[in-house]
């Protein structure tokens, strides 16, 4: 049995980067790629976050709610966690064009809606719930979702937040997730958050 709160610290997906052009005189310099969250701008904790540096590749679980989401090729993600079992990830891309990433967008959003559906038809023993929040005003829009699951045979509860934003053609995926259930999420907070990670991908 998968438990869904170690699931949180391991997940991620991606961040593909762009492709450096080749120096000549008359090229131009690349962008810089999408900047990614600090340790300090997750949800406030109890104990400090410390966040993994920003790591080329998909992780092997892939996305929570999503594995498939992301292309392996170019991506990047980073891991953060705190001392009392809490976790998250962010994975941003660049897509090849502005259509590209709002499609992955709804494909992102349409998992995270299902999730819950998905998992109790997986896992028999286990409750969840999926739970739209609203989108935040950034850019060109995030939106926010829960994820609450109870395993029933073990008795633990877990609750997961994620956020799916988008500016042009990057998009940024951010996951919280620990014990406990859905009034225990710091929801604005983590609101708060996914503002700060789409407003940082291209300042």
């Amino acid at each position: 049995m998968v438990t869904f709160r170690s699931a949180v610290a391991a997940t991620g997906a991606a961040a593909l980067g762009l492709v450096a052009l080749a120096a000549s005189p008359s090229a131009t310099a690349a962008p810089a790629q999408p900047a990614f969250l600090a340790a300090a701008q997750m949800p406030p904790s109890s104990t400090p976050w410390t966040a993994d540096p920003v790591t080329p590749g998909v992780p092997e679980v892939g996305v929570f709610c999503s594995p498939d989401a992301f292309p392996a090729a170019g991506t990047r993600y980073r891991a953060f966690r705190t001392e009392l079992d809490t976790g998250g990830v962010q994975v941003t891309t660049v897509a090849a064009t502005e259509a590209k990433a709002v499609a992955l967008v709804d494909r992102l959003r349409q998992a995270l809606l299902s999730c819950g559906e998905r998992i109790e038809r997986e896992y028999p023993e286990v409750d969840a719930s999926s739970r739209y929040h609203g989108k935040v005003a950034v850019e060109e829009g995030a939106y926010v979702y829960s994820l609450d699951t109870a395993n029933r045979e073990i008795g633990n509860t877990d609750i997961h937040l994620f956020s799916v934003g988008r500016d042009g053609r990057t998009v940024t995926y951010v996951q919280w997730g620990q014990m406990g259930d859905l009034a225990d999420a710091p929801v604005t907070a983590f609101k708060a958050t996914t503002r700060t990670a789409v407003n940082k991908l291209h300042p």
